[in-house]
């Protein structure tokens, strides 16, 4: 099965999320009912101190995991074929716990408000079986002209 990332955005080469960035986290998110989910395995190179992941590719994977939550749920608000372009305005992370590495990391994420134009996203990390981080964003749909415009 595809994921949202395979499906609308097969070349792009985001850090976290890019299918096309060898070197990069490589996240799929796949929708599941009014949510997104994701499951994720750290590796070594990934490491904050033994055993437990780095806050920073934390950060990432809940960032990139939001902003396709955004852009499917306004692609399906709008009725479209094609998930719109859309960037971080904001967002803010929570770390409730280490994460550790040895256990694959789950990712969840809802819209709880939107506009036409953008979606504020609420989502966990969860490693053997415990939320140890959460999420709250605002991702924005750009026009013509911004740097980010069509990168799928």
């Amino acid at each position: 099965m595809k994921s949202l990332q395979e499906t609308y955005g097969p070349n792009t080469r985001c850090f976290g999320c890019g299918p096309a960035n060898e070197k990069g986290l490589r996240i799929r998110s796949f929708a599941e009912g009014d949510e997104v989910v994701a499951t994720w395995k750290a590796e070594p190179h990934h490491l904050a101190f033994e055993g437990v992941v780095n806050g920073g590719i934390i950060g990432a994977l809940l960032d990139c995991h939001s902003n396709w939550t955004a852009a499917w749920f306004l692609m399906n608000k709008a009725g479209h074929a094609m998930v719109p372009s859309t960037v971080t305005a904001e967002f803010h992370v929570t770390l409730k716990r280490p994460t550790p590495i040895a256990e694959p990391i789950h990712l969840r994420a809802r819209v709880v408000e939107s506009t036409d134009d953008r979606a504020v996203v609420e989502a966990t990390l969860s490693a053997g079986g415990k939320v140890t981080a959460t999420c709250r964003g605002t991702f924005v749909s750009v026009k013509e002209g911004h740097p980010a415009y069509h990168r799928w």
